[in-house]
C-alpha cells in the first residue's frame, strides 16, 4: 500500500459532477424550475468534460510514476485494473437494459432505445468509437467507451515521454495547444457546444481532455509546493467572464474546468474545505454507480409513474432518492466485489505488481 495521500476533494467533486448529470437528464420534466437553476442544469453535459479532465489528472497522479519504466507487466496490470473498474458495472447495467427491452417487447411497446443489432458493440464498450450509435441502450456509457480508448493510450503517453522533466512553460504551451485543437475540431464540425455531435466528436473530445488532464497533473505536481490555488481561481474567474462576454463555449469551458480542477487539487486536504466532508466524499465514492444507473432508472421510472410531460417535486424527490439508493447498492454489491475479483485474477494475495494507491476514484 502506498503512503501517498488521497486527493479527497477530487473524489467529492466527482460526486457533485455525477449529480449534475442526473439533474441534466431530469431537467425537461421538472415543473416550475427557476430560470437560473434551469440554465445551470442545462449545462450538465459539461460534467462529462470535467470527468475526462479529472480522469487524466487522477491516473497521472496514481499510476504515472509506476508505469514509467515498469515495462509490459505494469502496463498489462494497469489495463486490467481499469477494465475491472469500468466494465463489470457497465455490463450489469446492460443486463438491466436488456430486461427492460424484453419487457417492452412482451407488452407491445415499441422503442428505438434498445436496438439488438448494436448490443455487441455496447457490451464491448466500443460504441463511441465510430462503429455504431453511442446514444442508445444506456446513453451515459458513451463516455465510458471513450474513456476506455483513453486508458489504452495512456501508457503510451507515459512511457514515451517523461513529462516530469519538461519545463512549466512547455507544459502550459501544450495544454493551450490541446484546448485550441479541441475548439478547432468543434468549429470544423459546426458545433457551438461541447455536448453536441457526440457521435463524431465525442471520442476526440475525451482523448484531448484526458490528455490535458494528465498534462495538468504534470504541471501541478511541479508547482504544488507553492500551492497556487488562488491563481487558478483567478484564471477560472477570467475565463468565466470571457465566456459570459460571448467567447465560444468550446474555446473557454475546457480551460475553465481545468482551472477549477487545479484549484480543487490544491485545496485538497485544507481545513474548512466543504469537499473534505464525509457526505460529499461518499457521494464521490459511489459516483460511478450514480452515473451509470440514473439514466435507465429514469427510463423505468417514467414508464411506471410519469403520464405527463412534467412531474411535480414529490415525484422528482422520489426519483432522486431511488438513484441514491441504487448507487449505494450497486457500488456495494456489484461494482466493488467485481472489481476486487478481477483485480485478484492471476495474482497471489499481496503480490500485485501495482499495489492499490489511495487516490481519487478514477
Amino acid at each position: 500500500m502506498s503512503g501517498r495521500a488521497e486527493l479527497r476533494a477530487l473524489t467529492s467533486a466527482r460526486g457533485v459532477a455525477a449529480w449534475w448529470v442526473v439533474l441534466y437528464h431530469l431537467r425537461g420534466a421538472l415543473a416550475d424550475l427557476p430560470a437560473a437553476a434551469q440554465a445551470l442544469v442545462a449545462k450538465g453535459y459539461l460534467a462529462v468534460d470535467f470527468f475526462f479532465l479529472l480522469s487524466g489528472f487522477v491516473l497521472a497522479f496514481g499510476y504515472g510514476e509506476r508505469l514509467h519504466g515498469g515495462g509490459r507487466p505494469a502496463i498489462l496490470d494497469f489495463l486490467r485494473r481499469r477494465i475491472a473498474r469500468i466494465w463489470p458495472l457497465h455490463a450489469a447495467m446492460l443486463g438491466v437494459a436488456l430486461l427492460l427491452a424484453l419487457l417492452l417487447r412482451t407488452t407491445g411497446h415499441a422503442t428505438q432505445q434498445f436496438p439488438m443489432a448494436e448490443l455487441p458493440a455496447h457490451l464491448l464498450l466500443v460504441q463511441a468509437w465510430g462503429f455504431t450509435n453511442p446514444l442508445c441502450w444506456n446513453d451515459p456509457a458513451w463516455s465510458i467507451s471513450c474513456e476506455l480508448m483513453a486508458y489504452l493510450l495512456f501508457p503510451l503517453w507515459v512511457v514515451t515521454i517523461d513529462w516530469r522533466r519538461r519545463r512549466a512553460v512547455t507544459l502550459i504551451a501544450i495544454l493551450a495547444a490541446l484546448f485550441a485543437l479541441l475548439h478547432g475540431v468543434f468549429v470544423l464540425r459546426g458545433a457551438t457546444e461541447l455536448g453536441q455531435d457526440l457521435q463524431n466528436v465525442g471520442l476526440i473530445r475525451c482523448v484531448l481532455e484526458f490528455t490535458a488532464g494528465a498534462m495538468l497533473y504534470a504541471l501541478w505536481n511541479r508547482q504544488r509546493a507553492e500551492r497556487p490555488g488562488h491563481n487558478a481561481l483567478a484564471i477560472a474567474a477570467m475565463l468565466a467572464a470571457a465566456w459570459a462576454a460571448g467567447m465560444p463555449e468550446t474555446a473557454v469551458a475546457p480551460a475553465l474546468l481545468a482551472a477549477i480542477l487545479w484549484a480543487l487539487a490544491t485545496a485538497s486536504g485544507q481545513r474548512g474545505n466543504a469537499l473534505e466532508g464525509a457526505l460529499l466524499h461518499r457521494l464521490g465514492e459511489i459516483s460511478y454507480a450514480t452515473y451509470l444507473s440514473h439514466f435507465l432508472l429514469w427510463f423505468a421510472f417514467k414508464l411506471a409513474f410519469v403520464r405527463t410531460a412534467t412531474i411535480g417535486w414529490p415525484l422528482a424527490a422520489l426519483y432522486l432518492v431511488l438513484v441514491l439508493a441504487a448507487s449505494v447498492a450497486l457500488h456495494r454489491w456489484v461494482e466493488r466485489p467485481a472489481q476486487r475479483w478481477i483485480n485478484a485474477l492471476g495474482f497471489r494475495p499481496g503480490r500485485s505488481r501495482l499495489p492499490t494507491r489511495r487516490s481519487p476514484r478514477g
